[in-house]
């Protein structure tokens, strides 16, 4: 695959890059222009809109932030293009008034040290203001390793033992949608990396490449915690330990397609049992492939 021709360069995001150009267990190889992953959008500029709507045909956004997260950031520029749809899929379970879980706490109910949670505090019409569940959307936040791991895996199991219906309804806009479309969240690396490990994986693309293509995000993990501290939703769940302890490891999306080999007879065994049909996976196919 070539690199240089994946990424796609930015000014108001910096991890985005295209699912073309990957190779499948029968040869073939995924087509540009028709996949994109990505952090936030909340930055986008006038020129990357242009870019995104009219040079790269982007017709779809799987949004997969929680609640919370699009309250406390903002939907982003392309909510103002019609053009492109919008699809907000959180990963996360649905709790209290129609928001995620937590999302609608107010910052008085955090225990006051381990329940602090960024985004917390009042807002200027003197209401609660939503707070982020901080483990769930950064999840790598550990320094054992050997724990990472284990945290990790678990959530991105829970993902879709949480939310089967947000990730095969991610999915099915990729497979019918017009156009280009993208998936993103806030690093665009866990929930972003589980939603496009499972379309490569109905794509056939080889484990390897799936795998590969999540662990590239660590090329700009520097820039991605450089935009999440700069952001007070994300700031207090983040501390100040150096970008490499924060890398998407490989072995992390490696164990995590083997637990669904061995848990859910793989990718598609566990999209099967929760209501994906063989007219999904052609479709989405048809789109990826070549």
């Amino acid at each position: 695959m070539n690199e240089l021709t994946r990424w796609i360069a930015l000014d108001g995001a910096v991890n985005v890059r295209d699912l073309g150009g990957l190779p499948t267990i029968d040869g073939r190889t995924t087509r540009f222009g028709r996949v994109m992953r990505s952090d936030n959008l909340q930055g986008l500029t006038d020129a990357d809109v242009q870019r995104l709507v009219g040079e790269l045909k982007l017709r779809d956004v799987v949004d997969l932030r929680s609640s919370a997260e699009v309250e406390l950031e903002g939907p982003g520029p392309l909510t103002r293009v019609p053009e492109v749809s919008i699809h907000h899929l959180t990963l996360f379970p649905e709790g209290g008034r129609h928001t995620d879980v937590e999302a609608d706490t107010p910052a008085q109910d955090a225990d006051p040290v381990e329940g602090t949670a960024a985004g917390a505090g009042n807002g200027p019409d003197g209401r609660a203001r939503p707070r982020i569940e901080g483990d769930r959307v950064l999840p790598w936040q550990t320094r054992n390793e050997e724990r990472a791991e284990i945290r990790v895996l678990g959530f991105y199991y829970a993902y879709l033992l949480d939310r089967p219906d947000s990730v095969l309804a991610a999915l099915r806009v990729l497979a019918y949608g017009d156009g280009s479309a993208l998936v993103h969240c806030a690093a665009g690396k866990d929930r972003t990396g589980v939603v496009c490990a499972l379309a490569l994986s109905v794509a056939g693309v080889a484990r390897d490449a799936i795998v590969a293509d999540y662990a590239a995000t660590g090329e700009r993990m520097e820039a991605i915690l450089a935009r999440l501290r700069a952001s007070d939703t994300y700031r207090d769940d983040l501390d100040s330990r150096p970008a490499d302890s924060h890398l998407p490891r490989p072995e992390y999306m490696d164990h995590f397609l083997q637990m669904l080999e061995t848990r859910d007879d793989g990718p598609l065994g566990w999209l099967a049992r929760n209501g994906w049909t063989p007219e999904d996976s052609a479709a989405l196919r048809s789109r990826l492939l070549d």
